[in-house]
């Protein structure tokens, strides 16, 4: 959850000139698309910070089977990524709070989301700070991933 040390972090990178590059996700089933984003991500600046959402975000955005993987252990995965520098939970649905409170130099989200529907952007333009739209891996993403796990699934019940 945000904590102060999170924002005291956020202000010595500042002080310090280094960029703060910020994305968000629910990073539900971490897969290679993923680890090819975050990468990619941190190429924009000197630290990568992970809004991650929280069970309960997660339940209201995608439904009450998910997450399929708490986010205990989706922060510890990703965490354990080298270009991955912190990783901070929230429970809204949306990041706008952490983005407001940080105030990134970068922000980031992949292509699958418009330039108009990435949340925080018109924040981030406000106080001159960047906002990148990373290309999208295709083949992956955690839907497809679970699609073929059930696929799998019913074709041994049949």
């Amino acid at each position: 959850m945000i904590t102060s040390d999170i924002l005291k972090l956020s202000k010595k990178l500042k002080l310090d000139s280094k960029k703060l590059v910020f994305t968000n996700g629910c990073f539900d089933i971490l897969h290679v698309g993923h680890v090819r984003y975050l990468e990619e991500a941190r190429t924009y600046g000197d630290f990568l910070l992970i809004g991650l959402n929280s069970d309960l975000s997660v339940k209201r955005l995608k439904g009450d089977e998910r997450p399929f993987i708490s986010q205990d252990d989706r922060a510890e995965l990703l965490m354990a990524l080298k270009c991955v520098d912190k990783v901070v939970i929230f429970d809204e649905e949306t990041p706008l709070n952490l983005i407001r409170m940080l105030k990134p130099d970068v922000l980031v989200k992949g292509a699958d989301y418009k330039m108009d529907e990435i949340v925080g952007a018109k924040d981030m333009i406000s106080w001159g700070g960047e906002v990148k739209n990373l290309s999208f891996v295709d083949g992956y993403s955690t839907t497809s991933l679970v699609d073929k796990i059930q696929n799998l699934r019913n074709n041994k019940k049949s």
